[in-house]
């Protein structure tokens, strides 16, 4: 791979943890994973979200922050680059969408003081996925806490994500429209998503759509 630290994003359900896997196992590369099963506030907010709104974005703050934290300051010599399965700016597009205004304020400040101690990935990879697919991909993989994720809330995570994305001007960013990708079982989609994941892209917004 081309880069040294690459982060996978996408709405719930595109295949963000699959695909950094994957591309971690081919290519030997550190595998960081987003800790999300062990955060007890989670089923919690899908059922109450005005009530556990505020302490789910605080706790997945710290442990994004933690994790990748004594992920990155610590060079693995037997490891060719790193690979996340989440950007941790992710915090600050779901924490606007989920909070109310005030609260998001008070978690702006924190995020920036934390965020500044943290490397930027070298290319950040969006899967875009179109929302009856993600509805599939969940039911499909069985988490019961995600069953009854409304339409309207992938939606407005999605939206969330494309407008951050739209007003990054420092990084490399890929967009791939993937709708018509299989690619945890089909080798031949997974190799062309590799092919043009490893590409020397220039800063800037570079969309992609892959025929599959």
């Amino acid at each position: 791979m081309k880069y040294n630290f690459i982060s996978i994003e996408g709405n719930i359900g595109a295949g963000k943890t699959s695909l950094a896997t994957k591309i971690a196992n081919q290519f030997n590369a550190s595998l960081i994973l987003e800790q999300f099963e062990d955060n007890s506030f989670l089923p919690k907010f899908y059922k109450n979200p005005e009530q556990y709104a505020f302490p789910l974005e605080l706790s997945f703050l710290a442990e994004r922050y933690q994790q990748l934290k004594n992920h990155l300051t610590k060079q693995d010599l037997f490891k060719n680059f790193t690979i996340a399965d989440y950007f941790i700016n992710k915090s600050l597009i779901f924490a606007q969408k989920n909070l109310q205004m005030d609260e998001f304020i008070l978690y702006s400040k924190l995020f920036y003081i934390i965020n500044a101690a943290l490397p930027k990935p070298d290319l950040l990879v969006y899967l875009y996925v179109d929302i009856n697919r993600l509805k599939n991909n969940i039911q499909q993989r069985g988490r019961s806490y995600e069953q009854d994720i409304p339409p309207s809330y992938l939606e407005k995570i999605q939206s969330g994500y494309l407008d951050y994305i739209k007003h990054q001007q420092d990084m490399r960013i890929l967009i791939i429209d993937s709708n018509r990708l299989d690619f945890v079982k089909n080798e031949d989609d997974y190799r062309l998503l590799v092919d043009v994941i490893d590409r020397d892209y220039a800063i800037g917004i570079h969309k992609i759509s892959l025929p599959g």
